[in-house]
C-alpha cells in the first residue's frame, strides 16, 4: 500500500477550464447524480468507493481524480478514505452547488439510468416527515411512548445539521432504487480514462 496522501480541496475557479483533464467521480446517489452533475462525471456512490478502489487507484496513477458531491462533505469523506489507501485525489469545494452557482452548466441525462427519480434530499424529507407524523399519530392513538420516535428523528435532524452528515441518507442510499443501474459499466469507463 502507498503512503497516505492529504486530499486536496480545489475551488471552482481552480478547476475552471481544466475539467476535461481529471477523471471526475460524483459520489452522490444515482438519483442525485441524475438531477445534475459536472460534465463527464462518473457516478460511484460513496458507499461503493471501496468496491471501486482498484479502478480509482488506476485512474489516479494515470492522472488527476476529482471527487464531487452536492456540497463537498461526502467527497471529502471519500477523499480521506482513498488517502488512507494511498490514492491521491482532490475534491471540489462546495460541490455541484458551487459549480452551478458559479454559472457552470450541469449535465442532466435525458434518460435516467437509476430507478429513483427523487433526489436524496427529497427522499430524506419524505422519510423523516413520515416517521415524525407516524410517531405523533401512534403516540396519540396507541401509546404516548411512540412520540419518542418523533423526538428521535428531530434529534437526528439537529445532529445532521450540526455535523453536515446524514445517517438517514446513508441508509436510504443503500436501497435498491438508489443503486447505479450498472456499476460495472461505470467502472469500465473509469478504467478507460
Amino acid at each position: 500500500m502507498n503512503a497516505p496522501h492529504t486530499p486536496l480541496t480545489l475551488s471552482v475557479d481552480e478547476i475552471g477550464g481544466r475539467l476535461h483533464d481529471p477523471a471526475v467521480i460524483d459520489v452522490r446517489t444515482p438519483g442525485e447524480y441524475a438531477s445534475g452533475h459536472l460534465p463527464g462525471a462518473l457516478n460511484i456512490p460513496l458507499d461503493r468507493i471501496r468496491h471501486a478502489l482498484p479502478e480509482i487507484r488506476g485512474a489516479a496513477e494515470r492522472g488527476d481524480v476529482l471527487l464531487v458531491c452536492a456540497s463537498g462533505a461526502r467527497s471529502e469523506r471519500a477523499g480521506r478514505l482513498l488517502a488512507e489507501q494511498g490514492v491521491r485525489t482532490a475534491t471540489l469545494a462546495g460541490g455541484t452547488t458551487a459549480w452551478a452557482a458559479a454559472g457552470h452548466d450541469l449535465e442532466r441525462p435525458a434518460a435516467c439510468d437509476t430507478r429513483s427519480g427523487w433526489s436524496m434530499e427529497r427522499q430524506v424529507r419524505l422519510t423523516a416527515g413520515s416517521l415524525v407524523l407516524a410517531g405523533i399519530v401512534l403516540g396519540l392513538l396507541v401509546h404516548p411512548a411512540f412520540q419518542l420516535l418523533s423526538a428521535g428523528i428531530a434529534a437526528g435532524l439537529v445532529f445532521s445539521a450540526l455535523t453536515d452528515t446524514c445517517g438517514m441518507a446513508a441508509v436510504l442510499g443503500r436501497l435498491p432504487h438508489n443503486r447505479p443501474a450498472d456499476l460495472d459499466a461505470i467502472l469500465t469507463a473509469l478504467r478507460a480514462r
